[in-house]
């Protein structure tokens, strides 16, 4: 717990080693809900060796003077952060509206509304209303 963003860390030592060395830190949000990005390493306590960097997404409230962590989502692996990085590009691309993501694509052959094509196996005998939700 810290009393201001820049000294919060996501450094981490037991027995006077670094178990969880921080090796970047991006303050996304400031204020008195906090968001930080941490790339870090954590030590193999069987290899004392660090092992490959993860990402780290928290998020602080100050309350009493002090920032205390209240959430955190880690992204585990390279992979993992290609994938999300990906996704986050296809919804937010460079250039769009920042206000507003982008819309889905609709899947191949479900038409214009987006709702999938009906299935003809399926056989049902009540007249349930389908409702399809809109941005109009």
């Amino acid at each position: 717990m810290s009393e201001t963003i820049d000294d919060l860390t996501i450094s981490f030592y037991q027995d006077d080693r670094n178990v969880l060395k921080e090796l970047q830190k991006v303050i996304l949000t400031r204020g008195n809900w906090t968001t930080i990005m941490y790339l870090f390493q954590e030590l193999n306590k069987k290899t004392n060796e660090y092992e490959a960097p993860k990402v780290s997404i928290r998020r602080y409230q100050k309350r009493g003077g002090i920032y205390k962590q209240q959430s955190k989502f880690n992204i585990s692996s390279a992979k993992q952060g290609r994938e999300i990085s990906s996704i986050l590009l296809n919804w937010f691309p460079e250039g769009a509206d920042e206000d507003k993501p982008k819309k889905p694509r609709a899947a191949k052959g479900s038409g214009s509304g987006g709702a999938p094509p009906p299935d003809p196996s399926r056989d049902d005998d009540d007249d349930d209303e389908v409702t399809q939700q809109s941005d109009i």
